[in-house]
């Protein structure tokens, strides 16, 4: 007889129940202040179409700014030049071929996430690269995309220190992937 409490279910249940929790306490909540959480609704996705619209020029400038780096091979040089570098030093470079994961990731996610669906495909999703190249997934933050679509869609032309505080939090991130996959995957 199969059990009907698995892991599974309990979560699932669980994470419907929230949801629906939230849900309910906005429209309690509303109705208790008499606000037409109806109408409320309609304005706050009224407003949301306008942010799309203002969002979208910067959107496919980065994506086409993206498409043009990876394909005009300037992604595969860089990689060249880091595997030249550790081999020259006489360190172990095996986690070289992830890195384009973590060259990608501060432009784009969605990028990122097909150079590790790429790795996936030519070295196994349970190898060490595979593993590293997801490890990356969640170490780095898409830091120029945040910048250019966020920044530019409010209008800020002076970004300060944004993309260097960005660009070393994502630098940080990528040197902790890379020794914790060494601890647990190597």
């Amino acid at each position: 007889m199969p059990t009907l409490l698995t892991k599974e279910t309990f979560s699932n249940v669980l994470g419907n129940t929230i949801l629906f929790l939230i849900i309910c306490t906005f429209i309690i909540g509303g109705h208790l202040k008499k606000v037409n959480v109806f109408d409320a609704f309609i304005e706050g996705a009224k407003q949301g179409w306008d942010v799309i619209l203002k969002v979208i020029p910067y959107l496919v400038g980065m994506l086409v700014g993206i498409r043009v780096f990876r394909e005009s091979g300037a992604l595969e040089a860089i990689i060249s030049g880091i595997t030249w570098c550790f081999t020259a030093v006489g360190t172990s470079g095996d986690f070289v071929p992830a890195l384009p994961v973590a060259i990608m990731r501060p432009f784009s996610g969605g990028g990122a996430r097909g150079l590790m669906l790429d790795i996936f495909k030519t070295h196994g999703p349970d190898s060490f690269i595979g593993q590293l190249a997801s490890t990356f997934q969640g170490s780095a933050d898409t830091t120029f995309y945040i910048i250019a679509l966020y920044f530019g869609s409010v209008g800020i032309k002076k970004v300060r220190y944004a993309i260097w505080a960005g660009m070393l939090a994502d630098l940080i991130g990528v040197m902790a992937a890379i020794g914790i996959a060494y601890i647990f995957f190597k």
